[in-house]
């Protein structure tokens, strides 16, 4: 039987937690493959990268966090965080707006 992203998900975290990021980062990116629509991959993923200065990627998996759901606050503020690290000051600061929009109760997209 195939592993289920989420049990990918788990281990990663379980590598993340005993602070091996290079294993965690393997990890979460199996979790998309098994799984493209699984947001909670796509974050962690794009987080993980971010901590290991991976920016590029970084941002590209926090962008398709927030096609997945456009409506989540931690995954726009996540984004402006990487756009900031990498210097990309105008993105960063369209998505913390997007962010700011969902944290006072609005929506980017009709669900």
């Amino acid at each position: 039987m195939p592993t289920s992203a989420e049990s990918l998900f788990d281990d990663a975290c379980g590598e993340l937690a005993v602070g091996n990021l290079d294993a965690a980062i393997s990890k979460y990116r199996e979790s998309v493959e098994v799984d493209p629509a699984f947001f909670d991959g796509w974050h962690s993923l794009g987080m993980a990268l971010m901590k290991q200065g991976q920016l590029q990627e970084a941002i590209g998996a926090g962008l398709m966090a927030t096609e997945l759901r456009p409506n989540d606050l931690l995954a726009w503020t996540s984004l402006s965080q990487m756009y900031a690290k990498d210097g990309k000051i105008a993105e960063a600061e369209a998505a913390k707006a997007n962010a700011t929009v969902l944290s006072i109760g609005g929506k980017l997209k009709k669900e």
